[in-house]
């Protein structure tokens, strides 16, 4: 039987003075509810109540023993509350992890706006490359662009994404611009080395084949703000999600190539570990986020509104056989 609905029971019992008036107030028999005190008084070696055929007393260890399950009780019965409370109202501490990338130029300003409207949630927001075990490291929901390799986690889309390979305009004057995948092998290819997924250039051809090419390249890092700062200083070469160069692009300090062997767009999920019952703050914390990026993400306007890089009319694409030396 269960211990807390034992006590529960004995207290009853001693605030009624009677097995019989506690068993009808209960909606039990009055049997049962002799049976859970007995089995109380057998788990302590002690008795706790002296019974007559008249009347019913504690005796001294009773209580001491009613003293403190008056206590636990009402503990247990302000904790059920709190959670309960927290169901509907989002409150408490909120672990986020996200990559550092989105975390500093997308999440930040989000979980800004977030902790306005719900100042009851304390957030904390960690940014790392690598995949974080949510649950052995605690965290209530991570932000996540890459294939999901957990099965028992559960995810919700909250934007997408594109890959897409853009380079500076000085580069391109200094180079050329790639007219097909195969014209990066002249190429100088900047490469992220993370462990993210999004580190692969994923092509396809016109008829949706997948393009496989050996990449060329002098910088590798696996950090992408390093290769954005390199490939907008002219030294070559990026494929990166729009997400990160959006603004680049708007501003023209980057310029897009090979529109047509983009592949399909990339999920961006919100991930969370599976349980019978989401917390008001996570479930508010994915709502609010599926709003505002799900309609249409800031950076893909802004790569709507860039311009691609032009081929000169008059000598077409020159590939650079040195380009590595970018």
């Amino acid at each position: 039987m269960d211990r807390f609905e034992s006590m529960r029971i004995f207290a009853k019992v001693v605030e009624t003075s009677s097995f019989t008036t506690a068993s009808a107030g209960l909606g039990l028999s009055t049997s049962m509810v002799s049976q859970h005190v007995k089995l109380l008084e057998e788990r302590l070696g002690a008795r706790l109540l002296n019974r007559t055929t008249r009347r019913m007393s504690l005796t001294e260890v009773g209580r001491g023993y009613y003293d403190r399950c008056k206590r636990l009780l009402s503990d247990l019965e302000e904790a059920e509350a709190a959670v309960g409370q927290m169901q509907v109202a989002p409150r408490g501490e909120l672990r986020v992890n996200a990559t550092p990338v989105f975390g500093v130029l997308h999440l930040a300003p989000a979980v800004a706006d977030f902790t306005a409207r719900f100042p009851s949630i304390s957030v904390e927001v960690m940014l790392s490359d690598r995949i974080v075990d949510l649950v052995d490291e605690s965290f209530d929901v991570a932000v996540r662009v890459e294939p999901l390799p957990d099965s028992s986690l559960v995810a919700r889309q909250i934007a997408s994404c594109r890959m897409v390979i853009c380079g500076a305009p000085s580069y391109f004057k200094k180079h050329g611009v790639p007219r097909t995948p195969a014209d990066l092998v002249d190429h100088n290819c900047l490469t992220f080395t993370g462990a993210s997924a999004v580190r692969a250039w994923h092509l396809m051809s016109s008829t949706g084949e997948a393009v496989d090419l050996p990449l060329k390249g002098n910088l590798k890092s696996n950090n992408a703000a390093v290769l954005l700062w390199a490939a907008m200083e002219g030294q070559g070469l990026v494929a990166m999600p729009d997400y990160m160069v959006g603004e680049a692009l708007q501003s023209g300090g980057l310029r897009t190539v090979l529109q047509d062997y983009a592949p399909p767009p990339l999920a961006i999920r919100a991930v969370y570990p599976h349980g019978r019952h989401l917390s008001a703050k996570v479930r508010n914390f994915v709502d609010f986020l599926a709003a505002r990026f799900g309609r249409e993400p800031p950076w893909e306007g802004r790569r709507r509104q860039a311009r691609p890089a032009v081929v000169p009319k008059a000598t077409g694409n020159r590939r650079c056989r040195g380009a590595n030396r970018a």
